[in-house]
């Protein structure tokens, strides 16, 4: 039934009073009921275990629940089971971080269920009340038997939520003032913003746009400001207010800063109080034209060069890919300006695999050189950086034919020369590593009479009783040499 429904029950006699009847009615009676629902009460185990009971009073508003991190305004008064009050907030309520807990086990756990003014009744098992003997310092629940059961009004004023920005609790954002729409200001926005900025003891060290001073402006993921103001902003939208606790990794680190009103101590947590007051995002692919895609591209793909060349591969990797964005393979060009957008991916995919080198992410590097290949099979920069790869995950065989291939296009070119020369000494010590491993294995073998134990020693004494280990290095030498497959299997491209 839904609420203020109104309904005629009829029942047959086995569903109501059966062969023995009642007052008023005989027995084998067939009877009806005119019903109307009223209201109802809706009743939640919280926890699933009957330890937290749940009737919900007044059903709250859209905004809800909390989650672990939010801080929460609650009023609430607690009893027992003679009516004596245990425990009662201000008139205003109080705020606690859910995560940290209040009063007793079961608040955070209810309070983690509820929406905004959303008004409940619980009834609190022991274990859950009075179980981990953590009294709150405001209340007296030592008076009280540890057996009783505890009754909670329960009412969520209201609630701040609060964002783990890194996802590593070290830049937190306690969301002061919702902001307007659901846009952001993400990577590259030209953002406006007024701060106040602090130390944990409440110590000012900076202003701007406050008390006559002007705001701070300044483009995202750029390291223009702090890492963790950074990062917090692009998580922000238009008129969002909110305060930022950054821990010394995504703030001033170890150093000791001198700032206009105040030294900063080395390891310092600091607190922005911060409002973003407008933002200009960059324009997506989508919204510009042919010529401002290919030098939106250019201009990010210079930009990463100078990062690249300041030693800031992962940020110089970002904006390679930001460049490739704008000149994707989905995005359609006119036939004028296909040969330049390729030759702008092929040197973004290598510039991007130059950064994996040197981030150790091989097997991107590989990918990002093979895509290169795709397009331009000979291309000698993208052989030697997959050869660079393939050496660092031990797939020597295959850095063996990148080599081969980009000195068939360039026999005199040193880099790859040089890293030939790599490649056999890291095959070398690999031929040597694995013959000590089977000499090892040889030397534990009980009986000399196998075919392979009696082939190694005339081996050995056909190569002037050399050591063994130095004999199985050269039977590996041989072995990975036949195991090769032939060189009509490799493509050249001979238009290079």
């Amino acid at each position: 039934m839904t609420k203020g429904e109104a309904a005629l029950f009829r029942m047959p006699s086995e569903l109501a009073y059966g062969v023995e009847g009642m007052d008023g009615v005989p027995p084998n009676s067939s009877v009806q009921f005119e019903v109307e629902l009223i209201s109802w009460i809706t009743v939640v185990d919280v926890c699933k275990d009957g330890g937290i009971i749940k009737k919900i009073i007044e059903k709250g508003e859209m905004m809800g629940p909390p989650g672990e991190l939010d801080e929460v305004r609650v009023k609430y008064t607690a009893t027992i089971d003679d009516g004596a009050i245990v425990a009662k907030t201000p008139e205003d309520g109080l705020e606690f971080y859910v995560k940290e807990g209040h009063l007793c086990p079961a608040l955070p756990k209810a309070v983690k269920t509820m929406k905004k003014r959303e008004k409940v009744n619980l009834v609190v098992q022991p274990h859950y009340a009075f179980g981990d003997d953590k009294k709150d310092s405001n209340t007296s629940f030592r008076s009280f038997p540890q057996s009783s059961v505890l009754r909670i009004d329960l009412e969520l004023v209201s609630f701040k939520p609060v964002v783990d920005v890194t996802g590593d609790s070290k830049v937190l954002k306690k969301i002061l003032k919702e902001g307007e729409g659901f846009v952001t200001a993400d990577e590259g926005a030209s953002v406006t913003v007024r701060y106040t900025a602090m130390l944990e003891d409440g110590t000012v060290f900076d202003k701007r746009g406050l008390d006559g001073t002007d705001a701070m402006e300044f483009v995202t993921d750029e390291e223009q400001v702090i890492a963790g103001l950074d990062r917090a902003v692009m998580t922000m939208k238009k008129g969002e207010h909110g305060l930022l606790t950054i821990k010394p990794e995504y703030g001033f680190g170890n150093a000791e800063v001198k700032q206009d009103l105040a030294i900063i101590p080395p390891i310092s947590t600091i607190l922005y109080e911060v409002e973003i007051l407008d933002f200009i995002k960059e324009k997506a692919p989508w919204e510009m034209n042919d010529q401002e895609k290919i030098e939106a591209c250019k201009r990010k793909k210079d930009e990463g060069n100078l990062l690249f060349k300041n030693g800031k591969y992962r940020r110089a990797g970002k904006k390679y890919d930001k460049a490739l964005d704008f000149v994707s393979g989905d995005i359609p060009f006119g036939d004028d300006d296909l040969k330049l957008v390729e030759s702008l991916r092929v040197s973004c995919w290598l510039n991007t695999a130059a950064c994996c080198l040197k981030l150790l992410d091989f097997h991107r590097a590989v990918n990002l050189c093979s895509k290169v290949l795709d397009v331009e099979s000979s291309n000698v920069k993208a052989l030697y950086r997959r050869a660079q790869a393939y050496m660092e995950t031990a797939d020597l065989h295959l850095a063996e034919l990148d080599i081969k291939k980009a000195l068939e296009t360039e026999p005199q070119n040193r880099e790859v020369k040089l890293l030939q020369k790599s490649l056999k000494q890291l095959r070398a010590e690999s031929n040597k590593s694995d013959a000590q491993i089977y000499t090892t294995m040889f030397s534990r073998m009980t009986k000399d009479g196998s075919t392979a134990t009696k082939r190694l020693k005339i081996d050995n004494v056909e190569n002037n009783n050399k050591p063994l280990e130095e004999v199985i290095a050269m039977e590996l030498e041989k072995t990975a040499v036949s195991s090769q497959p032939p060189d009509e299997g490799v493509a050249v491209d001979s238009s290079s």
